[in-house]
């Protein structure tokens, strides 16, 4: 199998860090934008896309700074690939930045970074930062 590599965009939006961690780190925030439905038992979420499920399993987080998850697909094939949120807050400016840490395959590297940027462009839609 083709190693998958890791991709990692920025984003600057117009939001309070805590809000913002309200969208990245729970179930009902994550389907405001990211998925048409998000269901959580313990460390496992369940994210909806038109009908059709995908698994991850919640790796770590931090209060008002990350979400890491790990798709159940990758765990099982024994992969260490995940896609990490991350809030960046300039010390100087105060801008806030989402971080996004993900992985691609070589020929998907474009299409991933596409539909993260149509994912935080609904984020910042939901947040009226847009």
């Amino acid at each position: 199998m083709e190693d998958k590599v890791k991709i990692e965009m920025e984003f600057v939006i117009h939001a309070s860090p805590q809000l913002l961690y309200q969208y990245i780190s729970t179930p009902s925030g994550l389907s405001e934008w990211f998925a048409d439905n998000v269901n959580s038992r313990g460390e496992l979420f369940t994210f909806i896309w038109d009908g059709s499920e995908e698994k991850a399993k919640l790796l770590s987080k931090k209060s008002g700074e990350r979400v890491k998850f790990r798709w159940l697909v990758d765990d099982t094939e024994g992969n260490s690939y995940f896609f990490e949120i991350r809030i960046q807050v300039d010390e100087i400016t105060k801008d806030v930045s989402v971080i996004v840490t993900d992985y691609a395959e070589e020929d998907e590297i474009d299409e991933a970074k596409m539909l993260w940027e149509n994912q935080i462009s609904d984020l910042k839609h939901v947040l009226g930062s847009a």
